[in-house]
């Protein structure tokens, strides 16, 4: 059973960036991506957590490769529209997969007594899954927003290209259960937005 997200948990987007859009970099030269629609999940995410006045926190990539769209001096290294940070929230800046090397993220959510993360972003294999992963053996009670995040199609070693979605929810099996909870858009807004009484009846019902 799963309790309302309150004041001890932490929404963070990871890597909302224009430059996720640039498929060609992540997939080749016929990248592709799964939920199309997980932006126009997240925005009523953050809108929820912002309500709720919850915690929010933002990881944004500086990339140290030459050639990535995720570098801060080009403009696919700016914000996605409406994913801007406001004033109170927590924005770290990194050069790898994790957002917790060489940031002070662990550091800012301890001290704002966080202890419960949920997690969305991109990409759902790459900086999703690291922070995910760390974040679980940091100890944090971590929730993975599994529609809110996205992957890129994969091309082997072996020159097969494997689908967006199959690099999703493989990632997803292997982080789930073992370093968070993979939960869904609708669960996880219902827990923002849900008083306690009401999700003691529908978890009762189940």
């Amino acid at each position: 059973m799963i309790r309302k997200f309150g004041p001890e948990t932490a929404l963070l987007l990871i890597d909302v960036q224009v430059g996720v859009d640039v498929l060609t970099h992540w997939g080749g030269s016929n990248g592709r991506r799964n939920n199309p629609d997980a932006e126009d999940k997240m925005l009523p995410l953050l809108a929820g957590w912002r309500e709720a006045k919850l915690q929010v926190a933002f990881t944004r990539h500086d990339s140290r490769e030459a050639a990535s769209p995720l570098k801060f001096s080009l403009p696919t290294g700016a914000q996605k529209p409406g994913f801007e940070p406001v004033k109170g929230e927590i924005v770290v800046e990194k050069d790898v997969n994790s957002g917790f090397i060489g940031t002070d993220l662990e550091i800012q959510l301890r001290r704002a007594n966080i202890s419960r993360l949920a997690i969305v972003g991109f990409f759902t294999n790459f900086c999703v899954e690291t922070t995910t992963r760390m974040a679980g053996n940091l100890g944090f009670d971590t929730y993975l927003v599994e529609d809110c995040c996205s992957a890129s199609n994969r091309i082997g070693p072996d020159g097969v290209d494997r689908d967006p979605e199959l690099v999703h929810a493989m990632t997803v099996a292997n982080l789930h259960g073992e370093f968070c909870t993979a939960i869904n858009f609708v669960d996880a807004l219902g827990l923002v937005t849900a008083d306690n009484n009401q999700l003691s009846r529908c978890q009762g019902n189940e």
